[in-house]
């Protein structure tokens, strides 16, 4: 379950998804590369190239617009046939039974009024 908390300094809400999350990703992607190098190593390749070719497109001045756009949907592509490939158990997005989601949002609330309410710890716009 997602446990959220405060940064070290006290002025932001911290929602860790470290072992949740990552960890479970991380595994399946080096049992599949361990399984199969050369058709993971092709499919981790496409994706390298297409979310550079996003990053220049985004960072270039004189990009047109739906070039941007075509290249983030490229990108979202690749990526979107990676995770499809994931095994069952493993998700890419956190998922929370009704009693979990009131929990964890039960906490946020508790640390953002904390936040607020402790001078000199709100963030400044």
């Amino acid at each position: 379950m997602m446990r959220p908390g405060l940064n070290a300094a006290g002025d932001r809400v911290r929602l860790p998804v470290g072992d949740d999350l990552l960890a479970p990703l991380l595994d399946a992607l080096a049992v599949a590369y361990a399984e199969n190098p050369v058709e993971v190593g092709h499919l981790l390749g496409g994706h390298a190239a297409r979310v550079l070719r996003l990053d220049y497109a985004q960072a270039a001045d004189d990009m047109p617009e739906y070039e941007r756009s075509i290249r983030a949907a490229e990108a979202c592509g690749s990526r979107e046939a990676l995770l499809a490939e994931l095994p069952e158990d493993v998700s890419a997005d956190p998922l929370l039974t009704a009693d979990a989601a009131i929990t964890a949002s039960t906490r946020l609330l508790k640390l953002a009024a904390h936040i607020r309410h402790t001078p000199d710890r709100s963030p400044r716009p």
